[in-house]
């Protein structure tokens, strides 16, 4: 038995080892947020470009990142070496959700399907925004 228990433990640190090393092998991006006391908080997270704006998605609401978002949205995104500011904004609507599922489905292909399966539960799409 002891054996074939550190066959299952080998095989989910493989699963897991794979699965972290194809989700940052497509664009991944880092989001700032800040807390109540301005202190910057750094994320890593994929993002789409969807309608002209960059979106993010959060997978559980509980995050952290999320959350200091809903307080202020006023983040930070880096990608391809730039930051810029934007406003966060989420959006849940079934419309919008199905179409940033589609977009970071063509974007991150079976990947996303993947991490979906494993992490997402109610994903909530945020728009981000030029800051004002």
């Amino acid at each position: 038995m002891p054996r074939f228990l550190l066959w299952i433990l080998l095989a989910l640190l493989v699963a897991g080892s794979v699965t972290y090393w194809a989700g940052e092998q497509t664009e991944v991006a880092v989001l700032r947020t800040f807390d109540a006391d301005g202190l910057g908080y750094e994320t890593k997270l994929w993002a789409v470009d969807y309608e002209g704006d960059p979106w993010i998605r959060v997978a559980n609401p509980e995050r952290g990142w999320y959350r200091r978002l809903l307080e202020n949205p006023g983040v930070e995104l880096a990608r391809g070496g730039t930051a810029r500011r934007y406003t966060a904004e989420p959006q849940s609507t079934p419309e919008t959700v199905a179409a940033l599922d589609a977009a970071f489905r063509e974007k991150y292909g079976l990947v996303d399907w993947w991490y979906g399966l494993l992490m997402r539960r109610d994903a909530i799409p945020v728009r981000l925004a030029p800051a004002r």
